[in-house]
């Protein structure tokens, strides 16, 4: 077997880190001094003072997205989205300064929005032209990895097809390695058993594999130990593949306590950096939309009190982060109101929803006063839709993991909405669904993944036959 260890990132990968901070601080400078020239800015040091907080803030929010990183095995789209939201959350930190000082700067708003339009097209750009030669370079042969499986199963042969699949990824399959007879491995990868684990143990000592892929249930609990006290006498990388049990550990880091340890296997995937960032999104997007939306939702109030009596806003307790009750705000739909032990849901041709209410409800019109909980901290823009508190106490019952979705705070729109799992759950298969979605948004939360839904919201979710 040829040995393969000779890619550039497996013994440089600081090194690329430090030179790709450096191609984005050139990007972000570059365009800033080709825009003051272009529209004939003087460069004073107040410019300079922006362009500092542009590059310190994309430094800032690029290692909290963990742009650094390396990317081989993600999609394209992943890491352009990171750097574009790099991007964007450094511009936005820069413009706040921009306009508290726009008397003592000569910036134009044309020049700035050039300078901040022409950066990120720089720093996306330059990362999708080296990931293409990335890969040419890899399919060639260079810059690869050479990889095993430990484990003929299900899982391993997943891996398998992927790697073999995506070859732009450098990944070169060298067969999969199994202590088990024949007759008890996987049929379609009974074809790819190469040895048995001591030979991949042996390969790896010689440096003929970099990654080794453990496929081994989590019940194998002595197997897997074996394999890794002897994948420690080599220097390939080893990863566990998680089976469906250990998905629900992707949330899971190590807390220290005292000088003992604890895995956690229940979350919250904000965190640190990410509840900053998770906080600053709900923050910038919930005050632009009010601010849009100001003037409508007076109208919208008008109209609720013009056309029946009661109030124009209406409250109700619902299940907020950690499962603590919060009030909910939004604009009353029906002419009555359950809000006790016993809430019913409303269903199509409900006689307590008015006819302005059917219109709010069709639209999620209704919903737009929870922007005001946004920006109290009670709920987020998307997360898992809050339930009335008399369902929360009905379907955790019923539904394993339910009480899980309380880990984050709830949302205005989700995963499960724009998924179709909107308006009445008139059976417990449609909220377990919703639940599903619900903590697989959990699991792949980010920045760009809350765009995507915010996005997929405002172009097909505002009406919904479900929604009654």
């Amino acid at each position: 077997m040829n040995d393969e260890r000779s890619g550039i990132s497996s013994s440089y990968q600081s090194s690329f880190s430090t030179v790709y901070r450096l191609v984005d601080l050139s990007v972000i400078t570059l365009c800033f001094y080709a825009t003051m020239f272009y529209y004939a800015v003087p460069v004073t040091t107040g410019t300079l003072i922006l362009l500092f907080i542009s590059v310190v803030a994309f430094q800032v929010s690029a290692e909290a997205l963990d742009l650094y990183r390396s990317w081989r095995s993600s999609h394209t789209s992943a890491l352009m989205k990171t750097a574009a939201i790099g991007g964007i959350i450094s511009f936005g930190a820069t413009l706040i300064f921009a306009f508290a000082f726009a008397h003592a700067l000569p910036l134009t708003t044309t020049a700035t929005g050039v300078w901040f339009g022409s950066a990120l097209v720089g720093l996306t750009s330059w990362r999708l032209v080296l990931r293409q030669i990335l890969f040419k370079v890899r399919r060639s042969g260079l810059n690869a990895r050479s990889a095993i499986i430990i484990g003929a199963n299900d899982v391993g042969y997943n891996m398998a097809l992927q790697m073999m699949n995506n070859d732009q990824l450098g990944i070169h399959f060298h067969g999969v390695y199994d202590d088990r007879p024949r007759d008890r491995v996987a049929e379609n990868l009974s074809d790819q058993i190469k040895g048995n684990i001591d030979q991949a143990i042996a390969l790896a000592k010689a440096h003929q594999i970099d990654y080794i892929y453990i496929a081994l249930p989590t019940s194998a609990e002595d197997r897997i130990k074996s394999i890794l006290e002897k994948c420690s006498d080599t220097t390939a990388n080893v990863y566990l593949i998680p089976n469906f049990f250990m998905y629900t550990l992707l949330n899971s880091r190590w807390q220290s306590v005292g000088n003992a340890q604890a895995l956690s296997v229940y979350d919250t995937p904000f965190q640190g950096a990410d509840n900053v960032l998770k906080r600053i999104e709900d923050i910038v997007v919930g005050t632009g939309i009010l601010t849009v939306l100001a003037i409508p939702m007076l109208c919208i109030a008008a109209a609720v009190k013009l056309t029946s009596p009661g109030p124009a806003i209406f409250r109700q307790k619902r299940y907020g982060l950690d499962g603590k009750e919060i009030t909910v705000y939004k604009f009353r739909s029906m002419s009555t109101q359950d809000n006790g032990n016993v809430v019913k849901q409303a269903t199509k041709n409900d006689p307590r929803v008015t006819r302005l209410g059917a219109f709010l409800r069709r639209t999620s019109l209704d919903e737009l006063p929870q922007f005001i909980n946004v920006l109290q901290g009670r709920m987020s823009i998307v997360g898992p839709r809050p339930h009335a508190v008399a369902h929360n106490e009905e379907y955790r019952k019923l539904i394993t993991g339910y009480m899980l979705r309380h880990k984050i705070r709830p949302g205005i729109t989700g995963w499960a909405q724009v998924n179709g799992l909107r308006g009445e759950t008139d059976t417990l298969d449609k909220m377990a669904k919703r639940v599903e979605y619900d903590l697989d948004y959990m699991h792949r939360w980010s920045v760009g993944f809350d765009l995507k839904i915010i996005l997929k919201t405002v172009v097909g979710g505002f009406s919904d036959k479900n929604a009654y």
